[in-house]
């Protein structure tokens, strides 16, 4: 005897295509993310490149500054033998061996900057900490040719955060729409079986629930979706003004630092290297003593200093642009001129 119950299934039917919403929004925020691990990388990539000519710039300053720093204490043991043959002014002396200290502190200032330098490295490229060993490089190869109206409008189309930014606005209209059709109700269907023993029956049960929503028909998240859409849409012109403000930025410094270096190395650096073989060639014909060969010496080299300063600044001015352009292979190579249409395969 007694009364046998099954448990009480139901199932809810979701209407107006509110899972299929939740799978594309969900698939737009996956594609934002994408985009941004993508800018990630390239960001990862001019932060090492910027840390590698850092470095090689460190590497060359010391190279010039242990120069400099013979040349002064030459220049210092040269004159104590003119002092002693009263030839020069004590000043002379005093005036030279403030200048060599003042490079002799400027070395190890540079020597100190090795550390936190290869840290920097280390930390761009994903390491807790690298050897440290003297990197192969050249600041003098050819620094990239950018143009800046062309690699602008390469980036406020292609850029991933500019992509990242459009594929919010779908987004947000697609939360807004999934907001519109949350107030359609969900109907539930319930089936359920009992068998009742004493009289030998078997009851089966069905119903449908259907809530109606009357007063709350979500008219707070659906104005707040609408917000967002306007929000997401302003956002693309945020993000492209912000691409312009640093590509303008890092252009800038590097048209400088590229100008700069040119006309160190067509210029200033020419006429020290003439000015010190001038000299060079009076000492030797006896008509300047060898103080004045040290300090034409010791201009060129100052000029070789600042013109390494000038190419730094240049190749990181460069890798900060190449990062917004997303090269992946950098330097790039100069493009080859066409062979002849007999010599092509």
């Amino acid at each position: 005897g007694g009364i046998w119950t099954t448990p009480l299934v139901g199932q809810e039917i979701v209407t107006m295509g509110k899972l299929r919403l939740n799978r594309n929004a969900a698939s737009r925020e996956v594609d934002q993310t994408t985009y941004q691990l993508m800018y990630a990388r390239y960001s990862m990539f001019a932060n090492i490149r910027e840390s590698y000519f850092e470095i090689i710039a460190l590497q060359k300053r010391v190279d010039i500054l242990n120069y400099l720093t013979d040349i002064a204490d030459r220049s210092v043991e040269q004159t104590k033998k003119l002092l002693d043959a009263k030839q020069v002014a004590r000043l002379d002396l005093v005036q030279l061996e403030v200048e060599a200290e003042k490079l002799r502190a400027d070395l190890e200032a540079t020597l100190r900057e090795f550390d936190p330098a290869y840290k920097s490295l280390a930390a761009a490229i994903g390491l807790n900490n690298i050897d440290r060993a003297r990197l192969a490089g050249d600041l003098e190869a050819p620094l990239p040719d950018y143009d800046l109206d062309r690699t602008q409008a390469y980036l406020l189309e292609v850029h991933p955060e500019v992509i990242a930014a459009q594929i919010g606005v779908d987004k947000a209209r697609i939360l807004l729409r999934r907001a519109q059709v949350e107030p359609y109700p969900n109907p539930t269907v319930m089936a359920g079986y009992t068998r009742q023993n004493q009289n030998i029956s078997s009851d089966y049960d069905l119903g449908v629930s259907l809530p109606i929503p009357l007063w709350n028909r979500n008219q707070g998240n659906i104005q707040s979706a609408r917000a967002m859409v306007g929000e997401a849409t302003q956002q693309i012109g945020m993000v492209q003004n912000d691409l312009t403000g640093r590509l303008g930025v890092a252009f800038r410094n590097f048209a400088s630092a590229r100008r700069l270096a040119e006309r160190y190395r067509t210029a200033i650096l020419p006429r020290a290297k003439e000015a010190f073989d001038l000299s060079m060639k009076a000492y030797q014909g006896g008509q300047f003593e060898y103080l004045r060969v040290l300090t034409a010496e010791r201009m060129l080299a100052q000029a070789n200093l600042e013109y390494v300063t000038a190419l730094k600044n240049a190749w990181q001015a460069a890798s900060v642009i190449s990062g917004l352009a997303l090269e992946d292979e950098w330097p790039p190579k100069p493009v080859a001129a066409p062979p002849a249409p007999a010599e092509r395969p």
